[in-house]
């Protein structure tokens, strides 16, 4: 019997409040683990998969290891979007499984996180340049200073 570690990753605490990004990953580990295949455990985080320093996901990879167990994803682009980083895990021996590349073999990975890593570049570039858009138009960007705790929790609760 395979024994499985589950990492789950949301870029933003409004991804994570909404379920959907977390649902869809649940549900194909869920699809993925079916027959002779054991979860001993599940790690949940929300960080944006650029940092390579991310709590849980270290807590994932120590939990592999020690249970000899392979760290499932749901995505490989929810594991890291860097290449460096991949194969950084690769090389520590931790064995892992991306759901949506049952096949992959290490070159293949290495090519997909490459991909996911130029997406996660175009997705700060076109972030940025809305910005600056935004700001070009005369709106004020981030959280103004006097804004009270009052009107940021009324604000956030408009928006969930």
């Amino acid at each position: 019997m395979t024994t499985f570690v589950a990492y789950f990753r949301v870029s933003t605490v409004r991804q994570g409040q909404s379920g959907l990004g977390l649902e869809a990953q649940q549900a194909a580990v869920q699809n993925f683990l079916r027959g002779d295949a054991q979860l001993v455990a599940t790690f949940l985080e929300i960080e944006s998969g650029k940092k390579n320093e991310r709590p849980q996901l270290q807590a994932a990879i120590a939990c592999a290891r020690q249970e000899d167990a392979v760290l499932l994803v749901a995505k490989l682009d929810r594991l890291a979007r860097n290449v460096a980083f991949l194969a950084a895990l690769m090389e520590s021996r931790v064995r892992f499984q991306a759901v949506d590349l049952p096949a992959a073999d290490e070159f293949t990975l290495h090519i997909m996180a490459a991909v996911a890593q130029k997406e996660a570049s175009a997705i700060s570039t076109r972030t940025r340049d809305a910005l600056a858009a935004k700001k070009a138009r005369g709106a004020q960007l981030g959280t103004p200073a006097n804004l009270t705790q009052a009107a940021r929790e009324k604000s956030w609760a408009a928006m969930t």
